[in-house]
């Protein structure tokens, strides 16, 4: 039966990608296996976890691309398509296609995959939601020739079953490999530098909790003629006294002690390794990946204006061809809503500018061109006198 074919009986809306629900019993283990691969979308998560530079990164980029418009050619169908954009519910709390793309596109930044899927209503007769889909719960294999892939929803045990109306799943690979149903995440080249990082910062803690936690050695020595017996027992007292003073943290506590007593701090002399450069390098080769201007994640370094520009123009040529994977399904989104309408017009997706500056520079090259212009043909109007 075809996508648009009438139905007489009412059916409740479902979404294809959605995880099978499961069967309560003690060995949750069993239920929640994975195949292997899922290691590397929760090494993913971790990193973006436990580096703050490589989030930060991520979300930046996701708020940076910017915002829409879609027109196509008749008036009224535009109108009702830019009010359904707006209104569509998204998942199970959301509404905006703005939400579904952004939170689409920071799966593609973070896997290298993205899959969401149009959930149609009961009768099929339009769009009822937008669903973002987890590549926990899916599965992409290859058909019978290598242009033929399809999703296929993973279920309890190791079955696993085909989504039926493929037409209605969206996926978008980022960087693939060739002849790979699958893209490569913007992280991909990070574990390793990020785990040194990782080491560094650990290190560091430890170093500030033995020296910075300052720790005292007291030690008695007792004279010749002093019995061993007499020696423990000053001992005891002098731990026992000193102890005491360091536990009394609300005043201020004198200890007096009868003998030669030496005090010292442990660790005060120990000088904490330099970690600024070691720290900077890794971090410069995380930044170099992630094609984020270093100015723009809080990091101070010395840069000057021409080279803030530069990194600014590679920022925006990388903020464009993200573009360029996120049109074709803001395309299949809308063309879907307008099939179901009845109307078969182009859509067009007009992406607004990403800054001011961007403007500024535009205008003045547009003037320098006007006035070049003017200035050759000033020249070839002498020339023909």
């Amino acid at each position: 039966m075809g996508l648009f074919s009438k139905r007489t009986k009412s059916e409740p809306a479902a979404v294809q990608t959605a995880p099978a629900s499961s069967v309560s019993h003690p060995f949750s283990a069993i239920s929640s296996y994975t195949p292997l691969s899922n290691c590397e979308l929760e090494l993913y998560d971790s990193l973006r976890e436990a580096v703050p530079v490589i989030d930060a990164a991520i979300s930046k980029l996701v708020r940076l691309i910017g915002t829409f418009e879609v027109e196509c050619g008749d008036q009224r169908m535009t109108e009702a398509l830019r009010r359904f954009l707006d209104e569509v519910p998204v998942g199970g709390a959301s509404r905006g296609v703005f939400q579904y793309i952004y939170t689409y596109f920071d799966q593609l930044l973070t896997y290298g995959t993205a899959v969401g899927e149009i959930v149609l209503n009961g009768d099929r007769s339009t769009v009822a939601a937008l669903y973002n889909a987890s590549l926990k719960d899916i599965e992409i294999v290859r058909g019978e020739s290598p242009l033929d892939v399809s999703v296929y929803r993973r279920g309890l045990s190791s079955e696993r079953r085909a989504c039926e109306n493929q037409d209605l799943i969206h996926l978008s690979f980022l960087n693939p490999k060739a002849g790979e149903n699958y893209g490569s995440s913007i992280m991909r080249s990070l574990p390793f530098v990020s785990s040194i990082l990782l080491k560094v910062f650990q290190s560091v803690g430890q170093n500030f909790e033995r020296v910075g936690n300052v720790r005292f050695a007291v030690t008695y020595k007792p004279s010749g003629n002093t019995s061993s017996s007499l020696g423990k027992q000053r001992a005891q007292e002098i731990a026992a006294e000193w102890s005491k003073a360091m536990r009394d943290t609300t005043r201020v506590c004198d200890f007096v002690s009868v003998g030669d007593v030496e005090i010292k701090a442990i660790g005060a002399d120990n000088q904490i390794l330099d970690c600024d450069v070691p720290i900077r390098h890794i971090t410069e080769q995380i930044v170099s990946k992630l094609s984020v201007p270093p100015f723009m994640l809080g990091l101070s370094w010395s840069t000057t204006e021409r080279m803030s520009t530069q990194q600014a123009d590679i920022l925006m040529s990388e903020l464009s061809y993200y573009r360029t994977l996120l049109t074709p399904v803001i395309k299949q989104i809308c063309e879907t809503y307008l099939r179901l309408r009845g109307s078969f017009e182009p859509v067009e997706v007009i992406w607004s500018d990403i800054n001011l500056q961007d403007e500024t520079e535009l205008a003045a090259a547009r003037l320098q061109n006007a006035q070049a212009e003017k200035l050759e043909s000033e020249i070839e109007s002498g020339g023909e006198t």
